[in-house]
């Protein structure tokens, strides 16, 4: 067995299929002086209760703006539409478009909470780590001796000095104690979905294994719904349930992870798995990607990927593709997919005994 391979097996969880949160139709759109540039395209997803969903794409795929259309964040100009439910534990469905402010406040915080790139500009330099947890605690009215019971449990879970780490600013911790130190602060309100939007993107390689094995251990004991935003496909496998790809706006593959990193359907999906430098794979095996993403104003007719896909026929210039089923919780928007795993292939193989 391969060491991916082996990784994989070990993220195996049952789910069970209790949505905490559907996207229909989500769009997000900016009218721009040379055209109206659509950002994220059409969205729909389940996003099951207790589960970690990684989203992987390259830069400019719109993963970030898939993070902020799911806490309805989008700054202005853009335009958010579509549907999105959170389903609460206890109680009625919410629609997360209509919310008035003051509620949008407190679910942003209460129900789901983000986290993201570059825990530095976060933090306000002039308050402790202390005084942010204050801060939090008082704008929810929340009692803040009660609260900051939990904030010690919390910065010892994401293993940091409790005491040592509360009185800091945020300039005297390192940086992989200051992005985990905002992890223990989004988690402050016990949110139900943490949100991390390139949370390791700024740390060296050891750190970034470490924060992952670090959110894991919290996903398990605080029974959280993650969604881990990622261009680094190698490093979320190890961490997520199900895998969501995106490129040019959308997703074009979404699955469990074991099935997407051994089977992928898409061309562009099986072209990052051999594009990636730190799978157990021959450097000679590596192939970059060639050509560019697409512009938000200027993407192209069909399926946006035919520009950069060997596959890509008359048909896939013409009319953007439908999801097809790969298996039955395996989903890709491909014409040509059953051919992909002979024309692109991609190893996994380290070489080593199986």
């Amino acid at each position: 067995m391969t060491t991916t391979e082996s990784t994989l097996q070990s993220r195996r969880r049952s789910t069970n299929r209790d949505p905490i949160m559907t996207l229909r139709d989500v769009t997000v759109t900016f009218d721009m002086p040379r055209g109206t540039a659509t950002v994220l395209d059409s969205v729909d997803m389940t996003i099951e209760r207790g589960s970690v969903l990684g989203v992987v794409g390259e830069s400019g795929s719109g993963k970030s703006m898939f993070a902020s259309a799911l806490l309805d964040a989008v700054v202005d100009p853009g335009v958010l539409s579509g549907n999105i439910t959170y389903y609460p534990k206890n109680g009625d469905p919410v629609d997360v478009l209509d919310l008035s402010e003051e509620r949008l406040k407190q679910f942003r915080c209460e129900a789901v909470s983000m986290v993201f790139q570059g825990a530095q500009n976060s933090f306000n330099p002039t308050m402790t780590i202390r005084d942010h947890f204050i801060e939090t605690l008082r704008a929810h009215n929340r009692d803040p001796e009660t609260g900051m019971q939990r904030a010690r449990e919390l910065l010892s879970d994401v293993y940091l000095d409790p005491e040592r780490v509360l009185d800091s600013y945020p300039h005297e911790l390192s940086g992989g104690m200051q992005q985990r130190s905002l992890i223990a602060l989004s988690l402050i309100l016990d949110p139900a979905v943490l949100v991390m939007d390139e949370p390791t993107a700024a740390l060296d390689l050891l750190m970034q294994r470490a924060i992952t094995e670090m959110i894991s251990d919290l996903q398990k004991k605080y029974n959280l719904t993650v969604i881990f935003i990622t261009h680094d496909l190698p490093l979320v496998s190890s961490l997520a349930d199900r895998l969501g790809v995106m490129y040019a706006f959308q997703f074009v593959e979404q699955g469990p992870t074991e099935e997407m990193i051994l089977n992928a359907a898409h061309p562009y999906t099986r072209a990052l798995l051999r594009a990636v430098p730190n799978l157990d794979i021959p450097i000679a095996e590596m192939k970059p990607i060639e050509g560019d993403s697409p512009d938000s104003i200027d993407v192209p007719d069909g399926c946006a990927y035919h520009p950069r896909c060997p596959l890509a026929t008359d048909e896939c210039a013409r009319d953007p593709p439908p999801f097809s089923d790969v298996d039955a919780d395996h989903v890709v928007a491909c014409y040509h997919w059953e051919q992909a795993e002979t024309e692109i292939p991609y190893s996994l193989e380290d070489g080593g005994e199986e």
